[in-house]
């Protein structure tokens, strides 16, 4: 596999730049996909810098290289703290988050990712798990199926879409990605395409519980960041950007004012930029998956 292939890395300047990087310093890329941005933070470090970065899908180990200061944790990012600390690290100077699915993945019609290819309904970003898209669509209660489909994807025909799926597979296993789309076809509103690329992300979420999983990211890297250290996150959805919002804003997922036995006001971290960083449209033109990218930036306080 190519690394190229696998995910062109998305505002690599602007990130490596948000990382503020010291060249003896210790980094986290939790995303390490086709090693685009992990070898960007290494040719910032000098010898004594280290780098450790994170993927759970046993795809993205082809794109490795070799790298003294490179550790690869083959792991969910839910486990930053837990395998940092295996390393007797407990404090870095930069987390670096690609978040979203890489163009590999999606590339991958085995992978169940794509609404173009007919594949089994997997979706899985780690193949080991037991939880897949077949699963959801076949076994999950009809209220289940609805608030999925209205929290994650926000479709708006939530509750019938539900019923109506929880109708067919009673005649029959809903077993691909064009059965999926076949037993819905009828009940599609508005843009074709998008209304499907909103009922996988629904899915896709609930199978690798990212949304939970990104909250639990973010509160680990608050708490590994040393002072000063920085935070740089890139999100593909409005899902994911509110919950990173939130985080800068607040040090929270619901972005909710923390206070002090004084009732002073007590914040983790502050936001570098003040407004969203969006790709130009030189890169746009380049990598279509720019185009959807939000990267947010925040810096630990000194306590």
């Amino acid at each position: 596999m190519v690394a190229d292939q696998y995910h062109i890395p998305v505002m690599l300047q602007q990130c490596m730049e948000g990382l503020n990087i010291k060249s003896n310093g210790t980094y986290v890329d939790v995303t390490f996909g086709g090693g685009g941005h992990s070898k960007a933070i290494l040719n910032c470090l000098d010898k004594d810098g280290r780098l450790f970065s994170f993927d759970q899908d046993e795809d993205a180990k082809a794109n490795l290289f070799e790298d003294d200061r490179l550790t690869f944790l083959p792991y969910n990012f839910k486990y930053l703290k837990k395998m940092l600390r295996l390393h007797q690290v407990t404090k870095v100077d930069g987390v670096l988050a690609d978040l979203g699915v890489s163009s590999y993945q999606i590339n991958n019609k085995e992978r169940g990712f794509a609404t173009r290819f007919d594949a089994g309904l997997d979706m899985r970003m780690d193949k080991s798990v037991a939880l897949s898209a077949f699963e959801v669509v076949n076994n999950y209660s009809e209220a289940q199926l609805a608030e999925i489909f209205y929290y994650y994807g926000e479709l708006n025909n939530s509750r019938k879409l539900a019923s109506i799926l929880c109708e067919k597979r009673k005649l029959n296993t809903i077993a691909t990605t064009e059965q999926l789309i076949q037993a819905i076809e009828p009940w599609i509103k508005g843009n074709r395409n998008r209304y499907l690329a909103q009922l996988f992300q629904s899915i896709r979420i609930e199978v690798n519980q990212e949304l939970e999983v990104l909250k639990d990211m973010l509160a680990q890297s608050i708490e590994l960041l040393a002072n000063k250290g920085r935070l740089v996150v890139l999100s593909y959805h409005s899902l994911e950007d509110r919950i990173v919002k939130n985080f800068i804003k607040a040090g929270n997922a619901k972005g909710e004012p923390v206070k002090d036995f004084y009732g002073n006001i007590t914040k983790p971290i502050k936001a570098i930029n003040k407004k969203i960083i969006v790709a130009d449209a030189n890169e746009v033109k380049q990598n279509s998956r720019a185009r959807s990218a939000k990267l947010r930036i925040a810096e630990k306080i000194e306590i």
